[in-house]
């Protein structure tokens, strides 16, 4: 199994990195959004990853920490809960958020994640207080300090955002809606990672 991948940021398209290793081999790799936003063009990486094997397809989810790859594996054991709706659910709150909903049995915060109907919901909140209390997660709030990475036209930095959130779940309307209020703060975005960032906080405010 493929557990952990070191290597050069070779290519970005949200959600997903191509990483390349000094051996020459590149992996391509699909990301929670929090996670892929940490990620820099032509930087040294080091992803935590899962490798996920369907009838039809080799797949490599990464984490940029091992706890939240360990989250993600509790989450794809429950019944109905596939790799994608996991991934969304870490793209729209971090491993701490969705420990603290648990643990409050908070159900309007996951009805919000895409995919996540009031009884997916119920029985999610069932489910996870067991496989998440041992599962020591960083609370503290602190994010990462983000870098541009390459400027990107503003056109193709909106459209790869919200390929990478209707990819997740998110409705196309929703998307806009969310890349549009994150724009309105007059802030500038030149790269995919600083928007998609932007975009997640109006996202986890609906």
């Amino acid at each position: 199994m493929i557990g952990l991948i070191i290597g050069q940021v070779h290519y970005l398209m949200a959600p997903t990195a191509c990483i390349m290793t000094a051996s020459g081999v590149g992996y391509d790799i699909e990301l929670p959004l929090p996670s892929f936003c940490q990620l820099q063009l032509e930087q040294q990486a080091s992803i935590w990853t899962h490798f996920h094997v369907r009838d039809d397809a080799q797949l490599l989810y990464g984490f940029i920490d091992r706890k939240e790859r360990d989250v993600f594996r509790q989450l794809i054991k429950i019944n109905g809960v596939g790799a994608k709706m996991a991934l969304a659910m870490l793209s729209a709150m971090s491993p701490a958020e969705l420990k603290m909903h648990v643990e409050q049995e908070s159900e309007a915060a996951l009805t919000r994640i895409p995919g996540i109907g009031k009884k997916t919901a119920q029985r999610l909140l069932i489910e996870l207080k067991d496989k998440l209390k041992n599962i020591e997660v960083d609370s503290s709030g602190l994010e990462p300090v983000q870098q541009p990475v390459a400027v990107s036209h503003e056109g193709s930095v909106i459209a790869e955002v919200e390929g990478a959130l209707i990819s997740l779940g998110y409705k196309e309307k929703e998307a806009q809606q969310a890349i549009k209020a994150a724009k309105n703060n007059g802030d500038v975005y030149e790269d995919t990672q600083s928007l998609l960032k932007a975009t997640l906080q109006q996202l986890s405010g609906f």
